[in-house]
């Protein structure tokens, strides 16, 4: 049982209305709502990071999903399930870099408890909506483009680093401080007036290629880019429609939208059929990280 067969057990339990996208969409309380679980040994191990590191890469990973949405990030909630040897100098550097990824939103509250021996941060954020027009995954329509800037598969490097114990700092920053793109999600979602699909790339460019084009019912064909297996880079992704301008330096095309064919996705000559077949992380998979 992995990660997407859970999430359809709950869509049938609870309804699918707001399941399936990084963020709920409440559009009449006029926000977008994101939560995201990290635990110690499994998405991070404390001798590979600082506790500053842990704070900031927690806040981002939940604030990128604002960002995906085309939201502005507003505010957060921080809960903290620790051990009872933790210090006080944690809490002071976990929450010094976690504001360091705010984005503009701010920390207003939260929880702490005690575990038995393992670190569980859960973050909540809230994205508003006012003046922009927000995204879904099923959005993607033939012949709208896919729109992408950043470098891919240099987070993956990273974690390469810190499995082997290597010393390229640069790698291992990108790993665990990863930069998000606001300018990406402020643009396009002030900009566009069209539906549109976006997602970051948080289990990888291949990955948001293929979730986008399964819950939009079509078909993508893509070229190929260096590191797009890769995960944890938190680039974003945008499927707009092809006579849509993106005045934004570096921005590439990585492929197009066409009509429902007899595979999801297509990456350079390679169709991809399932979602295993493309052979990504998975977070019940037993592995490390």
């Amino acid at each position: 049982m992995k990660e997407l067969d859970f999430i359809k057990i709950i869509k049938n339990q609870i309804g699918g209305d707001y399941i399936g996208s990084d963020c709920a969409y409440l559009k009449d309380l006029g926000i977008v709502v994101s939560q995201d679980n990290l635990v110690e040994d499994i998405h991070f191990k404390m001798e590979w990071c600082t506790p500053e590191q842990l704070g900031y890469k927690s806040m981002a990973v939940n604030i990128s999903d604002i960002l995906a949405a085309g939201a502005k990030p507003a505010y957060v909630t921080v809960a903290l399930s620790l051990p009872s040897d933790i210090s006080d100098d944690f809490i002071k550097s976990f929450y010094s870099g976690a504001k360091k990824a705010l984005y503009g939103a701010k920390i207003v509250g939260g929880d702490i408890t005690g575990s038995k021996d393992k670190i569980f941060v859960s973050i909540t954020a809230i994205g508003t909506i006012k003046g922009r027009k927000i995204a879904s995954r099923c959005n993607a329509k033939p012949g709208y483009k896919i729109i992408t800037r950043g470098e891919y598969g240099q987070s993956s490097k990273g974690l390469e680093e810190l499995i082997n114990n290597g010393d390229n700092i640069e790698l291992v920053r990108a790993h665990l401080e990863p930069k998000l793109d606001i300018e990406f999600s402020e643009y396009i979602s002030t900009h566009i007036d069209t539906d549109y699909a976006m997602m970051d790339t948080s289990d990888g460019l291949a990955d948001a290629l293929y979730k986008i084009a399964e819950e939009s019912s079509v078909s993508i064909n893509a070229k190929y880019i260096d590191g797009m297996f890769g995960a944890e880079d938190y680039n974003l992704i945008a499927a707009v429609p092809d006579n849509f301008v993106i005045d934004l330096d570096n921005c590439i095309l990585v492929g197009e939208v066409v009509e429902k064919q007899n595979y999801v996705l297509k990456i350079k000559d390679k169709e991809y059929k399932n979602y295993d077949e493309l052979n990504l992380y998975d977070h019940f998979g037993g592995d490390d990280e």
